[in-house]
């Protein structure tokens, strides 16, 4: 399923209008691809009649079984992506315009071509559909606008004595995941239960082996100290197992386990120990009864309800594994004007299961259209049946009448605080000169100490609130040591070129409507200056100093680029606005500088020799102790070390010796 779809052009004498593509032979697939790429030339220019004429084009050649399509504009940027029962059916209905939206009209107007991928059946479509949207995230299509990957729970499996920790991305590591959690807040609570109750060690391996003594969690009664043999290997995998046991809801059995160990301990006067089983009883007991909902019996489900007000639309969803709470959070689907809810909520699904494992079983808050062919679906990515249903009556009703109530609180919040977010961008437009609110604003700041590992930062924000998926740093290459002036020179240089080369026409909508500067009147000419020197003579930039009483917030003084200065009221919320931006780039920054010192602590003059991958450059060190030590060996000493072959070893000794 996650195979890339990759296209190569085919030339064909066909038609002069026509340019079929086929699909490439070697690209992994789970599908039986039928591809081709039909291209009218035209005007770049918006034409419905153009756009009606591709696509009847296209339309005479398609066949009637299932498949998935992508609409694409002059340049081949995908428009929209559509799945279909009956691909000739389903894009019949774009060569009558007068039928559809304004929305669609829209979008056949800018459509010149067409990708179509045929399947096997409609439950394949569905999911390659998702999978297309992910990737290329067409304007046309309901977004699950979410950058933040979901948390999980790692018991790992690969040590002695397994680590527990928090885990974000790849499953790379071998061990047992639970999750997703709603947050990282929920996982910390989690963690901090397990170890109160298991006493499972949270520290890295390298850590663990170093330790001769207990640290401060053996203390506290946190860890049971594996790292200085305080429990052997069996005891340790007992606490695993218990573990385990409880993140998969069997807290009950625990429950059990743990008092029989109590009562035990006390019957042989070990009060100490039954002291400390009695700490971990009342741990469990409370955690037990802090659950924010009650999803006893229910096992693994995700529960989700949608709320819709003024064009705007929210989902809530409740996460629950082993009858357990693990959290809940808001989504605001984004490119849902003029599309019917059932399409918002189906499209959101898939697209949220296409990175999230589904459970065994999903509660909607409505009868999907589409439910029986979401269930094959996620059944079919899941390996295993998966149940999609509407309870009537219940806990399990109980828990989605829940759900529905705080999806409509959480649109009810979020339309409140764009009501208000939208009045700031309106201060902020008439304070900066702007004709209308800004949509995209990034943030640039430098971080460095006295110039060494220097690193720029750009933060991007718009209505919605921080688009952290669209934060870049800049790796400082070129400027002078501790000159601010010229780091803000190559940060705006690199940035703006680059977009200069990729969004010429400036519709990607990655093209600032403001850019803020931290600091005066020096970083805001340099940045001026990188932009006139690449004729760009529109973009609105705004320094952004500490003013008159430096360190004092509130004072802030805004450089404009006609050389004047502005000042806002302290109680100002545009003020606010901006200094929340500025913290932001601040953090990030600061994150990002950390990041490359800290990588460079650990840097050794080996790792400039090619071919000397962290094993050999270990064995190298181990054997000479320093990489001065290394520099200097002859050839006999390098071909001693352990794990040197000769071939190596001569490469080690040419590169420190042939120049």
């Amino acid at each position: 399923m996650r195979g890339s779809h990759r296209f190569r052009l085919a030339e064909s004498a066909a038609s002069p209008y026509i340019t079929p593509v086929t699909a490439d032979p070697n690209s992994p697939s789970r599908f039986n691809e039928e591809t081709a790429t039909y291209a009218v030339r035209g005007s770049e220019t918006p034409d419905l009649d153009a756009g009606v004429a591709a696509i009847r084009n296209v339309l005479a050649t398609l066949p009637v079984r299932p498949g998935v399509y992508r609409m694409q504009d002059a340049r081949g940027d995908v428009l929209y992506v559509g799945k279909a029962r009956a691909l000739k059916n389903r894009v019949a209905n774009y060569t009558q315009p007068a039928k559809l939206s304004n929305r669609l009209r829209r979008m056949i107007a800018q459509t010149r071509s067409m990708t179509v991928v045929t399947t096997n059946n409609e439950a394949e479509a569905l999911l390659l559909e998702a999978q297309l949207i992910k990737r290329f995230r067409p304007p046309y299509n309901v977004l699950l606008r979410d950058d933040k990957s979901f948390p999980y729970i790692l018991l790992r499996k690969d040590h002695d004595f397994p680590r527990v920790q928090m885990h974000r991305g790849a499953r790379r590591a071998q061990g047992d995941y639970f999750g997703p959690f709603a947050g990282a807040g929920q996982v910390r609570k989690t963690l901090n239960a397990l170890q109160k109750l298991f006493l499972l060690r949270s520290c890295t391996d390298s850590f663990f082996n170093t330790r001769d003594r207990p640290c401060l969690l053996y203390q506290i009664r946190r860890c049971s100290a594996p790292c200085v043999d305080r429990i052997d290997k069996a005891g340790y995998a007992e606490l695993v197992s218990d573990s385990r046991d409880f993140l998969m809801g069997k807290s009950t059995k625990v429950q059990t386990k743990l008092g029989e160990q109590m009562q035990a301990a006390a019957e042989n006067l070990d009060f100490e120990l039954a002291a400390i089983l009695r700490d971990r009883l009342k741990a469990l007991t409370f955690i037990q009864g802090s659950q924010a909902i009650n999803a006893e019996g229910i096992g693994d489900a995700d529960i989700f309800a949608m709320a819709a007000k003024q064009g705007q639309i929210g989902i809530q969803a409740f996460f629950i594994r082993g009858g357990q709470n693990w959290g809940h959070r808001a989504f605001f689907p984004a490119h849902t004007a003029d599309v019917p809810e059932d399409e918002v909520f189906t499209q959101f699904l898939m697209q949220f299961y296409e990175e999230v494992p589904p459970p065994r079983t999903i509660f909607v808050d409505r009868n999907l259209d589409d439910l029986k062919l979401l269930s094959e679906a996620l059944a079919e990515r899941a390996g295993r049946k998966v149940a999609i249903g509407m309870p009537q009556r219940g806990t399990r009703r109980r828990l989605l009448d829940q759900a529905k109530r705080n999806a409509i609180e959480a649109l009810d919040r979020r339309m409140a605080e764009s009501t208000t977010q939208a009045k700031i961008l309106r201060d902020i437009a008439d304070l900066f000169g702007l004709s209308e609110p800004p949509d995209r604003i990034e943030v640039y700041d430098n971080s460095h100490i006295q110039g060494a590992h220097a690193v720029g930062a750009m933060i991007v924000a718009g209505p919605e609130g921080f688009r952290t998926g669209q934060y870049r740093k800049f790796n400082i290459k070129s400027a002078a040591t501790n000159d601010d002036f010229a780091m803000m020179r190559e940060v705006f240089t690199r940035r703006f070129a680059r977009a200069q080369e990729e969004d010429p026409d400036r519709d990607k909508g990655v093209w600032p409507d403001l850019v803020l500067i931290d600091g005066g009147k020096g970083q805001l000419s340099a940045a001026r200056a990188v932009l006139e020197e690449l004729g760009i003579e529109d973009v609105c930039m705004v320094g952004v100093a500490k003013g008159p009483h430096h360190g004092r917030e509130g004072r802030e003084v805004f450089h404009l680029m006609d050389g004047s200065e502005r000042m806002l009221p302290t109680n100002a919320p545009a003020l606010f606005h901006i200094q929340k931006l500025r913290d932001e780039v601040h953090r990030f920054a600061i994150g990002a500088h950390r990041a490359k010192r800290a990588k460079a602590i650990g840097a050794s003059p080996l790792d400039d020799v090619p071919g000397i991958g962290p094993a050999r450059k270990k064995a190298l060190l181990m054997h000479f102790g320093t990489a001065k030590a290394v520099r200097g060996a002859s050839l006999e000493d390098l071909q001693k070390a352990p794990g040197v072959s000769a071939a190596v070893a001569q490469q080690v000794y040419d590169f420190y010796h042939s120049r």
